[in-house]
């Protein structure tokens, strides 16, 4: 085992940040020769992945994990294949790097043009997520920035195996297999030293797992933090709902995966739909092993409902728990999401247009759905292959953080002798 005292992290970082100058400037079809044949790496090294993977759930069990965590913990061959799928997208996307944002020229004939540059070198803490090592690693590739992965003691033999892949991809490329790092120690002391920013090593920190590491990411880190603290999604059920749709798409918001940030973990309903809704939606999430929290008014309705505390409200359960609140509007229902929620994904199901505009524009959540699952929030259903997280502040980035999201810019000006006066 690889002890804190055998690592450099400061040797890492600099040798991360002189590989990510040569990966910025790489053509985009070298980049993408890479991400493909790390997808070629995957299928080929299958056996050997799903091993060590073995070896990880096997401890996370005896640790007495909790059943979220080895769900996202889990690998399979399907869920190897969506990784494979995902690089595919990704390679297939337009590249970022030098894309013009917008360009203009000014009256004493100088032309502006701003375009989009890498960041430069990210670091990415995360827990029991395996498939962060590819997601992360493709993203930070293609948008040509280095990355620093530091995996949770969860995954260790997982994400070590799948960062092989990464570097054999880059290697495949002719690319610095130095631009993806993965610290191999699962000794926490190491991100104490990462959140300092290593001198100025390390631009942004990404942080991926439960609420105390990104609490204690964002309490202690000297550089600047992209991700989210908590993901309360939200349900909300309008008086003008089709019952049909409410129910499958209730029932899938919750119950598809339950321990992900983008679950309902609170249903909200107009109070005039409320008695005919509430039991249909009820039963179905009963049925589907859902418990549920409900308030005065929705018990009153639907009895086989545990009471719902204050706390309730405010709660990201990650497992198969609902909060249930009866409310009297759609003004109401924003209003309960503006105080209780995290920013992260809301859903109105509604067959008013103007209900869902309403909605739509005035609920300020980095993701805001009409007539959908809120487990959509991810960065490969929006088409972007995958995602390194989703953000909910309100600077930078916010949503799936991709391609876009890992880039900032810089303005190219070109001028002809002009001299200010």
């Amino acid at each position: 085992m690889v002890t804190p005292q055998d690592i450099s992290l400061k040797q890492m970082a600099q040798d991360l940040r002189q590989a990510a100058r040569m990966l910025a400037s790489a053509p985009t079809a070298q980049k993408n020769r890479a991400i493909r044949a790390t997808a070629k790496a995957i299928r080929d090294n299958a056996a050997s992945i799903l091993a060590a993977n073995d070896k990880d759930m096997l401890a996370a069990r005896k640790k007495g994990l909790e059943a979220s965590k080895l769900d996202r913990l889990a690998l399979d061959e399907g869920r190897l294949q969506a990784m494979c799928d995902g690089l595919e997208i990704v390679a297939a996307l337009p590249d970022p790097v030098g894309q013009s944002i917008k360009s203009w020229q000014t009256e004493n004939g100088l032309h502006f043009n701003q375009i989009r540059t890498p960041i430069g070198v990210l670091a990415i803490i995360y827990e029991s997520r395996p498939n962060v090592t590819i997601d992360a690693g493709a993203l930070c590739l293609k948008s040509g920035n280095g990355v620093l992965l530091r995996g949770g003691s969860e995954s260790f033999h997982s994400s070590r195996a799948l960062h092989l892949c990464l570097q054999q991809g880059l290697a495949v490329a002719g690319l610095p297999i130095e631009a993806i790092a993965i610290i191999p120690s699962t000794n926490r002391t190491l991100v104490g030293e990462i959140l300092t920013g290593l001198d100025g090593l390390i631009d942004v920190i990404i942080p991926r797992g439960g609420k105390s590491l990104i609490a204690r990411v964002q309490a202690e880190a000297r550089i600047p933090v992209l991700g989210h603290l908590d993901g309360i999604c939200h349900i909300y059920v309008d008086e003008k709902a089709d019952l049909e749709k409410a129910v499958a798409i209730t029932v899938n918001a919750k119950m598809r995966r339950p321990g992900i940030c983008g679950a309902a973990e609170t249903l909200l309903i107009h109070e005039k739909i409320a008695p005919t809704a509430l039991p249909l939606i009820a039963r179905a999430l009963t049925q589907a092993g859902c418990t549920l929290r409900g308030c005065e008014r929705a018990r009153a309705i639907y009895k086989d409902m545990e009471a719902a505390q204050e706390e309730d409200w405010s709660q990201e359960y990650l497992a198969p728990i609902i909060s249930v609140k009866i409310l009297a509007d759609i003004k109401a229902a924003m209003a309960h999401i503006a105080r209780y929620g995290s920013g992260h994904t809301e859903s109105i199901i509604t067959e008013s247009e103007a209900g869902a505009e309403e909605f739509l524009s005035q609920v300020d959540s980095a993701i805001v759905m009409h007539n959908a699952s809120t487990q959509f929030a991810d960065g490969g259903e929006f088409g972007f292959g995958c995602e390194i997280g989703i953000a909910t502040s309100r600077l930078h980035a916010r949503g799936p953080v991709a391609l876009e999201g890992l880039t900032t810019y810089k303005y190219q000006i070109r001028g002809a002798g002009q001299i200010r006066d």
